[in-house]
């Protein structure tokens, strides 16, 4: 089954005008704060699968375009965008890429990636 967010995206990517006026990612990540914000005030937890969307779809999209940013994502992916629209269906073609990936590397943040540590450590299993 799938969980509020997941429902709720679906029918925002088939209807964006219904739910946004226009397909928009900048309207879409607005949204999607607002659905988070009234959850939390009508003290309604988030589902496992919304808390990981909120907790883990931005670092996986700074790890996508290998960045590292206090940006939202949707301003990340507007980067890599020339027009909202373009930029909505992105959203969307990675949120399918979110739910497909191997949650055991969420833990590997971008700052544990770049560390002088593990640097070290990736250079000495290569034997240089």
């Amino acid at each position: 089954m799938n969980s509020g967010i997941y429902e709720i995206l679906d029918k925002i990517k088939a209807k964006p005008g219904m739910y946004l006026g226009k397909a928009s990612v900048s309207d879409l990540f607005i949204f999607l704060v607002g659905y988070k914000t009234a959850r939390r005030e009508l003290s309604i937890k988030l589902t496992d699968q919304e808390a990981d969307f909120c907790e883990n779809f931005h670092s996986f999209v700074e790890k996508k375009y290998k960045l590292h940013t206090s940006n939202s994502w949707a301003k990340i992916i507007m980067l890599y965008c020339h027009h909202e629209k373009d930029g909505f269906e992105r959203f969307f073609k990675l949120l399918d890429e979110f739910k497909k990936r191997d949650k055991s590397l969420d833990g590997d943040s971008f700052d544990e990636m770049l560390s002088v540590d593990n640097i070290q450590s990736q250079l000495e299993l290569t034997g240089i």
